[in-house]
């Protein structure tokens, strides 16, 4: 039964938070902007207070089923494995909802929900990674590109500070996690990857924003 947790965690992240958004508005948030349904596009289409609340649901549905894992499965019975899998498998269901035809966002914000419960510490390192590059470069796709990067980096060096991996209890599946999340994360810029070596990515304060979240 405690396998349930990742088929519900998919479930949870696939609902698309920011098409319903826009349908209570009456609008279809894949007909406007860039089409996505992520924050990004609802703060551009639907303004600041629907692309807030949009955030902030994306983030929880990313956060709420990993925290019950982390909470409710024992280490003795594949805790660890549980748990990752469970942040993989909503940060899947936001990307590819079955719901809207296998579509959906870039999971950045649904990713941050779910190493919020992880390995919160992290979070912070990996916000100031992304602010950084982000307004250096005012480059959204940038900050969020490195971020991906820098996520396993972040989380072997946490075992490592803490002395685990010297003693060998360093969480192996956490550092799976990382490298497949940041991976996705990288994977799912790839339009913005071929947009800034062609030179037409949208910097911050231009009309357009051409990232998603």
């Amino acid at each position: 039964m405690l396998w349930l947790f990742i088929p519900l965690a998919f479930l949870l992240g696939s609902i698309p938070f920011g098409l319903l958004l826009g349908k209570v508005k009456g609008i279809d948030i894949r007909e406007h902007g860039s089409g996505n349904i992520g924050s990004t596009n609802v703060f551009r289409t639907l303004g600041k207070k629907s692309g807030i609340i949009c955030l902030i649901l994306d983030i929880l549905k990313g956060f709420f089923p990993v925290f019950l894992a982390r909470h409710f499965v024992p280490d003795d019975t594949g805790g660890h494995t549980i748990e990752v899998l469970t942040a993989l498998a909503s940060i899947l269901g936001h990307n590819y909802s079955p719901w809207i035809g296998f579509k959906g966002g870039k999971g950045i914000a649904t990713s941050g929900g779910a190493l919020l419960a992880l390995m919160p510490a992290a979070v912070v390192i990996l916000i100031i990674i992304f602010a950084i590059f982000t307004f250096t470069t005012k480059y959204v796709s940038i900050g969020s590109i490195a971020t991906g990067f820098a996520l396993p980096i972040v989380a072997i060096y946490g075992s490592w500070h803490h002395g685990k991996i010297a003693d060998g209890t360093w969480n192996k599946p956490l550092f799976f996690f990382s490298i497949v999340a940041g991976a996705l994360a990288i994977w799912k810029h790839r339009s913005n990857i071929t947009r800034l070596r062609a030179g037409t990515e949208n910097k911050i304060g231009q009309k357009k924003e051409v990232t998603e979240l």
